[in-house]
């Protein structure tokens, strides 16, 4: 096996420059750890963006692609297969909708969600034709396509990449007021992620999700959750939104969807909304192939049957609040739900990147968001015991 530094080169060599790693080759990988072709150990800390909440190659959800990969593995949608239909079921069944649309990634899903709004205003709000217009949310993330950069406040997202796709009005997070004077007898959406996770897991205060339930119930608009990073009991909570109590017109799904095995997204709505969708207005080759679903529909068993929403919520209120106990001049704010946390560190101090370094060293990896905010998301399977491993090295180097 090649070692880490030749792998590495050959990458960089190899590769277009629009990724920044850690300086770490991950060649093998079992529930919350992971090791280098040297044979070290380290404990992860990111989840794939909280793509394997699951953890790594969880047995359940192996066995799954395993038996499915003996059998078929693709029809594309020109023909039925036998794990569709189950997965939609059993999909439908844990976020209490009635319709969903499968597709890969999460991007596709967003683009997914931004086309079934647009036709759903035509045909079933009837607002002029071409006119369509979604509201979005100031540092937002939903996806690097070209439409989805278009609705991004982030300049280097944007920069180099223009035109953009119009139709979108971007407003503030958390201010219910803003959303109130956005809304026009044109608008579709609102499209939001419940927490923003790439902006560095920055929370809305209590009640605002409630807010924006009723403004786009009183003016006929689709609230749209983005729970791509969210969902799946990453924050104490099998969606985010059920703190609040309220239910979206139109949930977004991808990630922990397939337990980090493989990609695969959906778009699950009420029938008004998706029933808009006609043979041949939207689709995918690989969108519902029966090797994804069978691999979902283990990931959403697991999620189920070990109750990781539940162990989310207690271990994250354990781990947060150690979080806050770590007395050092480098923190500005420790902040997060469930186990999504974040540490933003104050001006001056040492940037983000340099502290996920030494975490690094120490064993430990996880990922700066921006320059000054560092992002904690363990596999839900994490013990308490190994927090405290963890939260013993992020002290030392916050120290």
């Amino acid at each position: 096996m090649a070692s880490t530094k030749e792998i590495i080169e050959i990458t960089e060599a190899c590769g277009a420059y629009n990724y920044e790693p850690l300086p770490i080759v991950i060649s093998r990988a079992e529930g919350i750890w992971v090791w280098d072709p040297e044979g070290d150990r380290y404990m992860d800390m990111l989840s794939a963006y909280s793509a394997l909440n699951q953890g790594h190659r969880h047995p359940r959800i192996i066995r799954a692609l395993k038996e499915q990969v003996a059998r078929v593995t693709l029809t594309s949608r020109a023909f039925h297969n036998d794990q569709l239909g189950p997965f939609l079921l059993e999909l439908l069944e844990m976020c209490g909708m009635e319709m969903a649309l499968p597709m890969n990634t999460g991007a596709e899903a967003v683009e997914t969600a931004v086309k079934t709004a647009r036709k759903w205003g035509y045909e079933v709000k009837k607002v002029r034709k071409d006119r369509a217009k979604i509201i979005v949310c100031n540092n937002a993330f939903h996806g690097r396509t070209i439409t989805l950069i278009s609705m991004s406040s982030e300049e280097q997202y944007r920069n180099g990449f223009g035109p953009f796709t119009p139709g979108f009005e971007i407003i503030p997070f958390d201010d219910p007021d803003a959303l109130e004077r956005a809304i026009d007898g044109d608008t579709v959406a609102f499209l939001i992620e419940p927490i923003q996770g790439e902006a560095g897991v920055i929370v809305p205060r209590d009640g605002y999700l409630r807010s924006v339930r009723d403004i786009c119930t009183r003016n006929n608009v689709l609230l749209m959750l983005d729970e791509i990073q969210t969902g799946f009991g990453r924050t104490g909570r099998l969606f985010a939104y059920q703190r609040e109590g309220i239910e979206p017109d139109v949930l977004i799904l991808g990630k922990a969807l397939a337990g980090g095995v493989l990609p695969a997204s959906a778009v699950a709505a009420r029938r008004e909304v998706l029933g808009v969708f006609q043979p041949g207005d939207h689709g995918s080759t690989f969108g519902g192939n029966p090797l994804a679903c069978a691999v979902a529909r283990a990931a959403l068993g697991v999620v189920r049957d070990e109750e990781l929403a539940k162990r989310a919520e207690a271990l994250g209120s354990y781990f947060l609040g150690k979080l806050a106990e770590i007395k050092s001049p480098m923190v500005a704010e420790v902040r997060g739900r469930g186990l999504l946390a974040a540490v933003e560190l104050r001006e001056g101090a040492k940037t983000a990147r340099a502290c996920c370094e030494e975490l690094m060293a120490e064993g430990m990896l996880c990922k700066e968001t921006h320059r000054n905010v560092i992002r904690f998301t363990p596999p839900l399977i994490i013990t308490k015991d190994e927090l405290d491993w963890a939260l013993e090295r992020i002290a030392g180097v916050l120290k």
